[in-house]
């Protein structure tokens, strides 16, 4: 039996990445300044690149920072109710990745292996680790 391989263009990939990363950060309440951080780009960049007109290029670290800021949404909206979903990555969290500090402040200091740290972490909380 052989599998059908669907192959995407990196311009409809980096579409959906970008539609998806917009909303996460529209639910989050996110400014332009951390959106922009989060996701690697200047702010001009992060104003242009939420277009559905962009056509620039993404990095494979923008797409993996997307993805893995997509997947901490998914996390959050599963383990947690709406309402603390939407608000924790921008509270002060005592947690051992975060010393106190706001989650998305602590990412956007540590880039994607902090991005990743925190993905990993919130998916042992859900799978009860």
């Amino acid at each position: 039996m052989q599998v059908a391989e669907r192959v995407r263009e990196p311009a409809q990939v980096n579409a959906v990445a970008l539609k998806a990363y917009a909303r996460v950060v529209d639910a989050w309440g996110l400014g332009l300044k951390e959106a922009a951080g989060l996701a690697d780009m200047s702010e001009s960049t992060w104003k242009r690149a939420k277009k559905p007109s962009f056509a620039g290029e993404l990095t494979k670290d923008q797409l993996l920072r997307l993805s893995a800021v997509i997947g901490i949404y998914k996390s959050l909206e599963l383990y947690f109710s709406e309402s603390l979903a939407r608000s924790w990555f921008t509270r002060p969290n005592a947690g051992p990745l975060f010393g106190g500090s706001r989650p998305v402040d602590t990412v956007i200091d540590g880039g994607l292996p902090q991005i990743l740290a925190v993905r990993t972490y919130l998916d042992a909380l859900r799978g009860g680790v």
